[in-house]
């Protein structure tokens, strides 16, 4: 039997070899090719040591089944993003396990124009196929297979999303967490006045510094120290395919995602009044307070790449931002990136001041509690009935987009059930109340372990 529980809900992931190999790789090259039937086809992998195998792997199912491969080699996942738009390909795969452990590693698939495939829109299809060995038989004559390097026109589309006349020399802390930011970095740096201090910058597919995930608090320690010791600017640190981005203040406190979405809308919206700004429900007063105050509309989406970038092209929005640290651009083709969102911020502060400036007052104006997870002792279907239970009769309004979102006058929740993991994920946040917040938080928290 095939060992396919590395297909998920928005990827393919799973531990090296009992779940993903160089047989299911190859296999995954088939069925992508049998569902999309591309001609042309982008590869691209990450730093990890098994992710040259296993992009190898899928090329020779994709080739076999007569689709050209246009390798692009080393990237972050926005490289496999923008070279299926930027060439007009008809899709693209990237090797990569992000921020999993290093024995990890895995694989996300677009169509053309960088349309995500996810389990429900053919990712579920193409593990059927597999499961059942079902696919067309192999091409009479196989696709080529040769690199394509994307390096001169990506980096000429960064530069576009910032007016360089405007920027200033910065003192700039980078912690890629020896994952694959650090060669992009290296590439814009003679194009920008920043002096970059640079931490963990080597991509080392061994992690020897720890897998690189900023969002878990015990590896923001190493930017925080050097932000302080060094009195830079600000920091920025990535996970290992550089699709999030970080931010660390002048102070070297850690800025939660949530406060740049609405930064970085404010941004946009300078530029385009009216636009539409797409955010996820797990925290939003901030959001649209900012995006409704200068001039944009706000429209709520469910978390996750796959509804973020659809809603997107739906109501062509602008900007899409999630608290996760997850940023969308129309001008990427609604994908998401972690290299645009630090360019525009660092010019917004070399023009308006430090980060601890531009984000301090919308921190005390709505503090949250930054998302708290728990491991399910029952399944979160009865624990979200039970938590609504308590609070519907004062509730002012009740909210399913992405699990249970519950609010009243000074203070909200969402609260949802993980798509990959047993887990239920708490978002609270209060209108100026630091004390409510902590107060409504611990609550739940009993309410949801009792």
């Amino acid at each position: 039997m095939i060992n396919l529980n590395s297909f998920k809900a928005y990827d393919v992931r799973g531990r090296i070899p009992d779940e993903i190999n160089e047989s299911l790789a190859y296999d995954i090259g088939r069925a992508f090719a049998a569902l999309v039937r591309p001609k042309r086809v982008a590869v691209g992998h990450d730093i990890r040591l098994s992710s040259p195998q296993l992009a190898a792997a899928v090329k020779r199912g994709l080739t076999d089944s007569g689709s050209d491969v246009l390798d692009i080699g080393l990237w972050g996942t926005e490289g496999a993003y923008f070279a299926t738009f930027a060439e007009s390909l008809d899709g693209g795969i990237m090797v990569t396990a992000s921020h999993n452990p290093p024995d990890y590693n895995g694989m996300k698939f677009v169509r053309e124009q960088a349309r995500p495939v996810s389990s429900d829109t053919g990712l579920n299809e193409m593990r059927a196929m597999i499961e059942a060995a079902r696919w067309p038989a192999k091409a009479a004559k196989p696709g080529s297979d040769r690199p394509l390097d994307i390096h001169a026109k990506y980096l000429e589309h960064l530069l576009g999303y910032v007016d360089r006349s405007k920027l200033r020399k910065l003192k700039v802390v980078v912690n890629p967490g020896n994952g694959g930011a650090g060669l992009v970095i290296d590439q814009l740096e003679p194009h920008l006045p920043f002096e970059f201090i640079k931490v963990n910058h080597t991509p080392d597919g061994t992690f020897p510094n720890g897998v690189p995930n900023p969002m878990l608090e015990e590896n923001r320690a190493a930017t925080a120290e050097v932000v302080r010791r060094s009195g830079a600017d600000v920091g920025l640190a990535w996970d290992g395919d550089y699709d999030r981005c970080f931010f660390f203040d002048e102070q070297g406190r850690f800025i939660e995602g949530y406060y740049l979405v609405g930064l970085l809308a404010e941004g946009f919206l300078a530029r385009e009044r009216g636009a539409r700004i797409v955010h996820d429900p797990r925290l939003i007063w901030n959001t649209i307070d900012l995006v409704r105050s200068h001039g944009g509309e706000p429209v709520l989406c469910k978390s996750g790449h796959a509804f973020i970038k659809q809603k997107m092209r739906e109501v062509d929005g602008v900007y899409g931002g999630e608290m996760s640290a997850h940023h969308y651009f129309r001008s990427f083709s609604y994908c998401d990136s972690g290299m645009i969102p630090w360019l525009i911020a660092l010019q917004v502060i070399a023009e308006r001041g430090p980060l601890s400036k531009l984000v301090g007052e919308r921190m005390r104006l709505f503090p949250i509690s930054g998302e708290i997870n728990r491991h399910l002792k029952s399944d979160a279907k009865s624990i979200l009935a039970r938590v609504r239970q308590q609070y519907e009769s004062g509730a002012a309004s009740i909210d399913f987009t992405d699990g249970l979102s519950m609010e009243f006058p000074e203070w909200r929740f969402n609260l949802r059930g993980s798509n990959t993991e047993p887990l239920v994920r708490l978002n609270v946040e209060t209108r100026g109340s630091e004390t409510l917040m902590r107060e409504k938080t611990e609550e739940l928290l009993r309410l949801i372990e009792d």
